[in-house]
């Protein structure tokens, strides 16, 4: 085959030279619009598994890099004062430079020509060409020619940086944190040779339009710097080797994604998008490098695998976009939650929080790094955070701390044993609204199964405030006796707390469980009752019953409904209440504008569409004993343009702090049926964090957390206070005291009837794990 590389970079060089090595009759050409060995930039990252997949690919290559890299397993945090290492995560620093004189040198060992001072505008130029790699850079020229083709989404992130270097040498990943008068700025810094450290200066715009950099010059801008960062500087200067750049060369990082990476051009030839010219990762975790240089691995692989003839060509294209498309939007969702961290970290968690816990949040900032990952990484580091966070929650410390999730957390009066909480899953099982033996058995089972809190499913004030027929109700005595015989139970058989969640479902009432009739949502084929809502709504268009406005007096009736509820269950003993203002119910249909459409003072700014559930919640925190706590569960997005945003969730919590809630309950959508959810592990979490930090108020995560990793990495990183969980306690009503055993977490109480049992699955699961160390 005849290839061209249209860009020398790691990506062009490396692919050029792997395909040459396999098959030296390819006639392979590099065009590079530098001069030879000439590049800017200073020094980059990968892994050490990337270095093992070079390794197994082209071992002269791969022997040449670790002679010249750099090798370190530390990262080291300067912040307020303090310095705070952690160790085993398995970097390798190289000088570009050096790096791309190290790929050019092998491809002249191979036969690669070398075409430099050329730059190549266009594919066109080489008709003849059965390959062309298009691995000309984040602003690729032929990625723009064919935008049609290749789809790139290319998204400019608000932060300012500035790359520069230093003869300081590191001898740790540094992250250096400076707050000055108009915000924080942080600096990455890492060496790559035995002299020379990169020294990467970043922060928002705001701070950095605030210190006047939008007009200073590069010269200015690095003294700027030196005198930030003079204390770890320790005198030596930073250095720039951009002077090619306009202006302060302070940038924006832009997130290319493209949805084509390939396709054939008017001359019959094949050009594939390769390196920054088909995505890009941010520095905040270092893995544009890797990208490039596995992209190039992957496709030399395809070529072995199915021949790297000219007919071969589409089916590899094909194969190589799919494989390598998945792998890539994993690292860039990785990159992206660690530049959205940087890009935050000074309004969210440098003033918030203490530099042991935002240690913690920095290190997990990617959400690849788990709490069990840490421990494998620098057990030593992680048992000394736990011991911090145990002490910090009052947790009585003998010997070794415990995990995160299971240390106490008090409300109020009110003192949960662990962050482990039952959440409230509609069960539609109750007759005429009272709660019978299934509903004992469903919460006394999950009370004994070792969470903290459980939480009693939304219960309706009043017959026309239920989903469904089968959902539970407290309006009568009846009702009140039946939960306070199941409190009583809880109480007298388990030490978890018991909490009752009281809703109204609006437009969403009168409708099916889930297994009956039409289905979930749909309205019941007899007996429906008259709904309302905020204005009037029809939830499922031409399906749902059409709910009328609420008038002034049916607010009042409704008001008064809560009341009497919340009165009922603080005389049925619970613990803990929460007001339900989420998930398009009645409350959250006030909250949210893609249901309040009114023109009177509930309508409107999000003030005005705030007041009912303000005053509601007023009304309940009055008569809820003041010694114990109330939640108050939110949509903290709607997940439809025009909806409810996590901004607006901010606002929204603020105002619910401001009446005297305890904490918010952070989950999200189910509001409109157009909601496009972006759904994986823990994906609400960050609704939790944000609120947390930003409204300065306890939260409590949920949606998708089904690990002990997955509690201990939010609880440990102060995402959130407690963490919610739901399905997976459907499947194991005593998935906490199976979670601390698969942990290793023996020091848990179980109920003294199944203590039998507790041994027998400590041992099975260690077993286990001993085994899989052992493959």
């Amino acid at each position: 085959m005849k290839i061209v590389c249209i860009g020398g970079g790691p990506a062009g060089l490396y692919f050029g030279l792997l395909m040459k090595m396999r098959n030296p009759a390819h006639d392979v050409t590099v065009v590079e619009r530098n001069k030879p060995y000439d590049t800017f930039g200073w020094g980059v990252v990968f892994s050490d598994a990337t270095m093992d997949n070079m390794r197994r690919w082209d071992p002269v290559t791969a022997d040449e890099i670790q002679e010249a890299f750099n090798h370190w397993d530390d990262i080291e945090l300067l912040f307020k004062g303090r310095t705070i290492r952690s160790g085993g995560h398995g970097f390798v620093g190289i000088g570009r430079k050096k790096l791309l004189n190290i790929l050019q040198a092998r491809c002249e060992q191979l036969g690669v020509k070398l075409v430099f001072e050329v730059d190549a505008e266009s594919d066109a130029a080489y008709p003849d060409a059965d390959l062309v790699i298009a691995s000309d850079g984040i602003n690729s020229r032929i990625r723009t020619k064919y935008q049609d083709v290749f789809k790139p989404n290319i998204v400019t992130r608000p932060n300012r940086y500035i790359w520069l270097g230093t003869h300081k040498v590191f001898d740790a990943f540094t992250f250096d944190f400076r707050r000055t008068e108009h915000g924080w700025f942080q600096a990455h810094i890492y060496k790559f040779d035995d002299e020379t450290s990169t020294f990467i200066v970043e922060c928002p715009e705001h701070v950095w339009l605030a210190h006047g950099l939008d007009q200073a010059d590069q010269a200015q801008s690095i003294a700027f710097c030196e005198r930030l960062f003079a204390e770890n500087l320790g005198g030596h200067q930073l250095m720039t080797n951009a002077r090619h750049l306009r202006g302060s060369a302070w940038l924006n990082f832009q997130r290319v994604v493209c949805d084509q990476w390939w396709l054939k051009n008017e001359h019959g030839s094949h050009v594939v998008l390769m390196g920054d010219a088909v995505h890009t990762a941010h520095f905040a975790i270092g893995s544009g490098t890797k990208l490039a240089l596995e992209d190039a691995i992957d496709l030399t692989a395809l070529f072995v695998e199915h021949g790297d003839t000219v007919d071969k060509i589409p089916a590899v294209l094909t194969e190589y976009q799919a494989k390598r498309s998945i792998e890539t939007l994993r690292l860039q969702n990785a990159a992206w939650n660690a530049m959205e961290w940087f890009e935050v970290c000074g309004e969210r968690y440098c003033d918030q929080l203490e530099p042991e816990q935002f240690m913690y949040s920095m290190l997990t900032r990617s959400q690849r790094i788990s709490h069990e990952n840490l421990r494998l990484r620098d057990a030593t580091w992680l048992g000394g955070y736990e011991d911090w966070f145990a002490r910090k929650a009052g947790a009585p410390v003998v010997g070794k701390a415990p995990p995160p999730m299971f240390t106490p957390y008090t409300v109020r009066g009110v003192t949960l044993k662990n962050r482990v909480m039952v959440s409230p899953m509609a069960q539609y099982s109750a007759q005429d609204g009272v709660v019978g033996d299934y509903h004992l058995v469903h919460l006394g089972a999950r009370a004994m199964g070792g969470a903290g809190l459980v939480m009693v499913e939304m219960t309706a004030p009043s017959p026309d405030g239920r989903i469904t027929p089968g959902c539970p109700g407290l309006w009568n005595d009846t009702q009140q006796a039946a939960f306070a015989h199941i409190v009583d139970w809880v109480h007298a058989n388990s030490d978890a707390k018991i909490g009752i969640q009281l809703g109204h479902a609006g437009g969403k009432a009168s409708t099916n469980a889930p297994w009956e009739g039409a289905g979930i949502d749909k309205p019941l084929a007899q007996g429906n009752w008259p709904i309302i809502a905020a204005s009037e709504q029809q939830y499922l268009e031409g399906v749902s019953d059409t709910a009328r406005a609420m008038t002034r007096a049916d607010m009042d009736r409704v008001k008064a409904e809560f009341v009497a509820a919340a009165q009922r269950a603080a005389a049925a003993g619970f613990d803990w209440l929460e007001f339900h203002c989420a998930h398009g119910y009645l409350f959250s249909g006030f909250i949210s504008p893609l249901v309040n459409h009114r023109t009177d003072e509930y309508g409107g700014s999000l003030e005005n569409r705030l007041r009912y559930p303000l005053e509601m919640f007023a009304a309940l925190r009055a008569v809820w004993p003041q010694d114990k706590p109330i939640s108050v569960r939110i949509s903290a997005s709607d997940w439809v343009e025009g909806g409810i945003t996590a901004s607006d969730a901010v606002a929204i919590a603020k105002a619910f702090k401001a009446a005297g809630a305890d904490m918010i309950d952070c989950s999200s959508g189910q509001v409109s049926k157009k909601e496009k959810i972006t759904f994986g592990r823990m994906f609400q979490t960050p609704f939790a964090d944000r609120v947390r930090q930003e409204a300065g108020i306890p939260t409590i995560a949920v949606g998708a957390i089904s690990e002990a990793d997955h509690v201990n990495s939010i609880i440990s990183a102060g995402r959130a206070d407690l963490c919610a969980v739901a399905r997976p306690h459907l499947a194991n009503p005593a998935w906490t005291l199976t979670e601390a055993a698969r942990i290793g977490y023996t020091p848990i109480a179980w109920p003294q009837q199944y203590r039998s049992a507790k041994p027998q699955l400590e041992a099975n699961y260690a077993r286990a794990q001993a085994q899989a160390s052992a493959k």
